[in-house]
């Protein structure tokens, strides 16, 4: 069994193939299970608008890629183009580097670390994970927290949400004359809502496919909530629209939004969807009125600041590299556990062995000084017996190296 990542990022990737690949909580823990039913022996899998990820432990990675295009009914050819495979030390370093944020679009951004340990908590709770990706994980925030600590690698890192408010300013100038709607209700969208709520826009509307949700964040930030449902008669209102569901299919679509830009008279619509897969048809881009940015749109706006971050991402590196030969060396000890299970257990029938022999001797007669004497050459002998012999069997460089082995073991110092 090897430890394997199996992946597509926003660097291998584009959108258009990330979001098919992409799970939703919902659907994660049977395809979790789905996985260790039939290729692994333990699985997590992390899934977020840049990354689709699966560590596993298994014999091969191929089967792996093969789930992961069988799962979302896609062709095989579609998807390995895209993926990356990383195996042990790799996979390690990989898993320690993404959760301290140096893997991500933006540099150092922290959301990853959360979106990360939830991922890892569905995968615990759905019983897929075992002793090897536990321990991995464990180390892995491990290393995130002392990355954060030590480093200065999430200063002035720009947000998705930072990002948004960048680019409304660059089309509208002052944000306080709009109205801003925000599609979703989840973690994301309420770190969006949050920084446009600084901003005292002109109203907030929160639309969510249940109104209690969506009217428990529209109070934290003063605005109002609106059913998902009654988004198609609502949306012309709305100069900036940012939307972020699990959703596994377009909410708004182009007819939607060109019924909506002909009531606005043809008013711009400043539009951000940060959902994967995409809340709103690409085909709204092509729109003349509508500017409608995706996360990978928001890549360079994000970077503001990378040089400082660059600076430091050196030390989290150089972090990230010694932790992650410190878990090889906890894993390559695991390995040798077998070994050494069967080494006790062959001393251990020596042992009752000789004892029973000595037992025996006891009771014809024999002094217990005696039988003592006798166990206690036999099991010397006996223990001995394999690595003299291999000691005068071997010739030559062989010899030579098992002597200094030997030595080791038995703590000879002459």
């Amino acid at each position: 069994m090897q430890l394997y990542t199996i992946g597509v990022n926003h660097t291998t990737a584009p959108i258009s193939i990330r979001e098919h690949i992409a799970f939703s909580d919902d659907n994660l823990r049977h395809a979790l299970s789905d996985l260790t039913a039939r290729n692994a022996a333990e699985a997590a899998i992390l899934s977020t608008c840049n990354r689709t990820e699966i560590y596993v432990q298994s014999q091969q990675p191929e089967p792996i890629v093969h789930w992961l295009a069988d799962y979302h009914k896609l062709d095989i050819g579609n998807v390995q183009p895209y993926t990356y495979t990383l195996t042990n030390q790799d996979a390690v370093k990989h898993a320690f580097r993404v959760a301290s944020g140096l893997d991500s679009m933006v540099l150092g951004e922290p959301q990853i670390l959360g979106q990360f340990k939830q991922s890892v908590k569905i995968a615990q709770d759905a019983g897929t994970l075992g002793t090897l990706l536990h321990k991995l994980f464990q180390r892995t925030f491990e290393v995130a927290k002392e990355v954060r600590t030590n480093t200065d690698i999430g200063a002035n890192s720009i947000s998705m949400a930072a990002a948004a408010i960048k680019l409304a300013q660059r089309i509208f100038g002052n944000i306080s004359e709009q109205k801003v709607l925000f599609i979703g209700a989840g973690e994301m969208i309420e770190l969006c809502a949050n920084h446009f709520a600084a901003q005292k826009p002109k109203s907030m509307t929160v639309a969510n496919r249940t109104i209690e949700r969506g009217a428990d964040l529209a109070e934290k930030i003063g605005g109002q909530a609106i059913l998902l449902n009654d988004l198609a008669f609502r949306l012309s209102e709305f100069d900036i629209v940012i939307t972020s569901t699990a959703s596994q299919l377009p909410i708004v679509g182009l007819g939607m939004v060109e019924r909506a830009i002909k009531a606005r008279r043809h008013r711009p619509m400043f539009m951000v969807d940060l959902a994967v897969p995409r809340d709103i048809e690409p085909e709204v881009a092509q729109l003349d009125d509508v500017f409608l940015y995706t996360v990978d749109d928001l890549a360079q706006v994000v970077n503001d600041g990378m040089v400082n971050r660059q600076e430091a991402a050196i030390n989290a590196e150089m972090i990230v590299a010694a932790r992650a030969e410190s878990f090889m060396h906890w894993l390559k000890k695991r390995d040798a556990v077998p070994t050494i299970k069967a080494l006790r257990d062959q001393a251990e029938a020596m042992r009752q062995t000789e004892l029973e022999k000595a037992l025996k001797l006891i009771q014809k007669g024999e002094s217990p000084e005696k039988a003592l004497e006798a166990m206690s050459l036999a099991l010397t002998n006996k223990f001995l017996h394999a690595p003299s012999h291999a000691l005068n069997l071997a010739h030559g460089d062989e010899h030579a190296k098992l002597e200094i082995i030997l030595k080791q073991l038995y703590q000879i110092k002459n």
